[in-house]
């Protein structure tokens, strides 16, 4: 175990050897070559990337498979950005129907609430009056309910004049309208008339939770005075969340219903999946279209307002297709490697790309202009072994 160990530290070192000297001759190319890519994946500058030289014994090490480049039909990738949103029935903005002080509340943000769970208490002199109102005039509508009904009675006995019974119905029937307003305003602001018949006045109410989810905003304090207007808390339920994206008007024809999305979020190396939802019928002023995603598998650990970046698969082409391992990640662009024309040993050019599209076995890539792939030979296996010497010499070159 010991020797192996060494031996694969002395290759490490004949790797970095090579590369060190082949990167300070070509990096500027290699700078030059990614800046000369255009929107359309385009190589329009003649030098090609940094050459890769190794020798048999390091070739043999890393396992290096050479081959060449294949016809796939594979779907086309569409890169996009979004965030990640709830539908509108799932974010609540709590206020009051009728403004008082906050006496009490223990929300913080990000609290998990459930259904029917008490947010606030308040109280104002108000709640005090309305409540007297309704009750005085409860008290009055019984007394002349009852001399409405006799008034009655003594004018089918024409005891009572018509004009006398006509007035009684007048009052009744108005303090009953008075009643029933009060009555609903007490609901309103969630008073139950009943309890208050029972147990008295009450100087306060009581803000309640009308869905499950979480605290998203508080905006209130104790003692703070908060009117119909003003929203106390936001609360959301991420049980259904979703990723709206934002597709320019050029691409939105390519994007059908039901089509996979490859999402992924800022500093996460794990993929997530999502189909296309609804496409939106606007173009902004942007020039862009939302596009309404849903998510295949939901994570509570998800946060409405992320920022998500996205690749979504249109429709499948014939294209030029690589091993997914053959095509490598440096410094936010891909590259593959290609064996040097004439060469009988391992030299390796290392070549920008633009990757078109994916699948779980194979990548769809766009060569620059000078590459003839059908001519060319690729890096099949070992194209990440030889990148991991490639930063290592880079690093030890921009020591000097």
């Amino acid at each position: 175990m010991i020797m192996s160990n060494n031996i694969n530290k002395w290759i490490f070192i004949f790797l970095a050897i090579p590369f060190s000297w082949g990167c300070s001759q070509n990096n500027k190319a290699t700078q030059e070559s990614a800046q000369a890519m255009d929107s359309t994946g385009a190589h329009t500058d003649e030098h090609i990337s940094s050459e890769v030289v190794i020798s048999d014994l390091q070739y043999n090490a890393i396992g290096v498979q050479e081959g060449a480049i294949t016809r796939r039909t594979l779907s086309h990738l569409l890169k996009v950005n979004g965030v990640l949103d709830v539908p509108p029935q799932n974010m609540v903005d709590v206020a009051v129907p009728m403004g008082g002080y906050i006496k009490n509340t223990e929300l913080l943000e990000g609290m998990k609430i459930r259904k029917g769970q008490l947010l606030a208490t308040l109280e104002n002199m108000e709640y005090i009056q309305l409540q007297q109102d309704y009750l005085e005039n409860a008290s009055q509508l019984a007394y002349l309910e009852t001399e409405y009904k006799r008034q009655q009675e003594l004018s089918a006995a024409e005891i009572s004049a018509t004009k006398v019974l006509q007035q009684a119905k007048a009052q009744y029937l108005t303090t009953k309208a008075r009643v029933d307003g009060l009555r609903k305003k007490l609901q309103f602001i969630g008073i139950s008339p009943a309890n208050i018949e029972k147990n008295g006045i009450s100087p306060t109410i009581q803000i309640y939770s009308p869905i499950n989810g979480y605290v998203f905003q508080v905006n209130v304090n104790i003692g703070k005075y908060v009117t119909p207007n003003d929203v106390l808390f936001k609360i959301v339920d991420a049980d259904h969340l979703h990723a709206e994206l934002t597709v320019f008007e050029r691409d939105v024809n390519s994007i059908r219903m039901g089509q996979t999305v490859r999402l992924s979020l800022p500093n996460e190396t794990k993929e997530r999946l999502a189909k296309v939802y609804l496409i939106g019928k606007v173009i902004d002023a942007e020039r862009t279209v939302r596009v309404h995603c849903h998510l295949e598998q939901e994570d509570e650990n998800l946060i409405p307002g992320m920022f998500v970046k996205a690749f979504i698969e249109t429709a499948p082409a014939d294209q030029w297709a690589l091993p997914s391992n053959a095509v490598v990640d440096f410094e936010g662009a891909n590259y593959v490697f290609i064996k040097k024309k004439g060469s009988q040993g391992h030299e390796y050019d290392f070549v920008p790309v633009n990757v078109t599209a994916e699948s779980d076995d194979y990548k769809g890539v766009q060569l620059p202009d000078e590459v003839d792939p059908e001519a060319s030979t690729f890096v099949l296996k070992g194209a990440y072994d030889l990148l991991a010497a490639l930063k290592t010499a880079e690093g030890g070159d921009h020591g000097h």
